[in-house]
């Protein structure tokens, strides 16, 4: 499981539907999440929050452009590949943080991917998860 520690910017609310946008160390990401029609008490801007995503949610581009419907967007380098006969774990560096993608080897192929390439890890709104942080971090 992937998570990445940062602070909730903004937070849109229509119904059951929340989309809350959370910085981490400058980078916007967003998560849209369902809740009741009232939102938890610690969904609140300014806090401190984990957004939670599974690799296998991270999808990973070469040379993308253009433009996609995906908010997530990482720039990032492949440290580590663990090839598999049918799915290869790639372990990812964006910004300070270690970033986990399990993706099918076939498609690790086809990009011909190798340690050391620039890729974008994206990932849909929708997959990222947040969990209420037990203490703030004093540091952002």
């Amino acid at each position: 499981m992937n998570k990445l520690p940062g602070i909730i910017r903004k937070i849109q609310q229509s119904g059951a539907l929340i989309l809350v946008d959370v910085e981490v160390d400058g980078h916007s990401f967003s998560a849209m999440l369902i809740e009741s029609a009232q939102k938890a008490e610690w969904l609140s801007e300014g806090n401190f929050v984990d957004l939670v995503f599974k690799e296998t949610e991270v999808a990973l581009a070469k040379n993308l452009s253009g433009m996609i419907s995906m908010r997530n967007r990482m720039k990032c380098s492949v440290r580590h590949i663990e090839r598999g006969e049918l799915l290869s774990k790639l372990d990812l560096q964006f910004r300070e943080y270690t970033i986990a993608s399990a993706i099918t080897t076939r498609s690790v192929d086809a990009l011909n991917l190798k340690v050391g390439d620039e890729v974008e890890a994206l990932v849909k709104a929708n997959e990222v998860s947040l969990m209420k942080k037990i203490s703030d971090c004093s540091t952002q």
